[in-house]
């Protein structure tokens, strides 16, 4: 359910998360004031402020090393970018050293560029790939790998053309790998279950004082759905708005003119 809610569109998001908080400060204030057990609740009288600081502290240490985690994957994710588009570039630069083959290595870069940038670039925003950019490295690597290489320009030229390949595919590899995280769900249900349990802490400190307590639940939810709307938009770096740029790929294709 997690993974549905953070797909949807920003609006939606935030409005996902206004419901919650808003519908769990509605039910609170009813038990507390106008339901059957208000007398019950009411017994509870006398709890201080610093029965909501606890909590309230575990809700925001929880949000933010959430919020961390998340900027963190980003950063990660903009450096596998960097470290492909570096890797394409040196083999494109290494090429121009391998004779004859040279231009059979850059059509195959240029090749695995576009199929990146055209196909799946987005599909990563939902959690894919494409078979094309899997079979456009594949022809990456059979372009490096030929004997004639070695022998016109040198083991050692060859030998660089093939790491510089490995790095490609690993750097798409990591990248694929940060869109199609999936391991925060439990994460996140713990720091949604934590902002309804200090909406109800608040609602207990304030049991004597039925204005005060609206007025502060609901306040509190406002800041959290704005933190957690904020948070959540950052989820998947490669989905918008705020998605990690293919600006390096795409320098990296204008560097890799068609070949006659």
């Amino acid at each position: 359910m997690i993974h549905i809610w953070l797909d949807l569109p920003v609006t939606l998001i935030f409005l996902a998360l206004a419901l919650l908080y808003g519908l769990g400060a509605a039910v609170i204030y009813w038990l507390m004031f106008g339901s059957p057990l208000r007398r019950r609740m009411h017994s509870l009288t006398g709890i201080v402020g610093p029965y909501f600081g606890a909590i309230g502290v575990l809700f925001a240490l929880l949000t933010g090393f959430l919020g961390a985690e998340v900027a963190e994957r980003n950063r990660q994710a903009a450096r596998s970018v960097l470290a492909e588009a570096s890797a394409l570039d040196t083999l494109a630069a290494l090429s121009r050293a391998a004779g004859p083959q040279g231009a059979a290595i850059r059509a195959a870069a240029r090749g695995y560029t576009e199929a990146v940038l055209k196909q799946e670039w987005e599909a990563m925003s939902a959690s894919g790939n494409s078979p094309a950019a899997a079979q456009a490295l594949s022809a990456v690597f059979a372009s490096v790998s030929p004997p004639d290489i070695a022998r016109q320009a040198g083991a050692p030229l060859q030998t660089s053309l093939l790491n510089a390949a490995v790095r490609v595919a690993s750097a798409r590899a990591e990248r694929l790998s940060f869109a199609a995280d999936r391991s925060y769900e439990l994460k996140w249900i713990s720091v949604l279950a934590l902002g309804i349990l200090t909406q109800i802490a608040l609602g207990l400190v304030h049991l004597d004082k039925p204005r005060a307590m609206l007025a502060t639940v609901l306040l509190f939810s406002l800041a959290a759905v704005v933190a957690l709307g904020l948070i959540a938009e950052q989820e998947n770096p490669f989905e918008p708005p705020l998605e990690v740029s293919n600006a390096p790929l795409v320098k990296v294709l204008a560097t890799l003119p068609e070949e006659p």
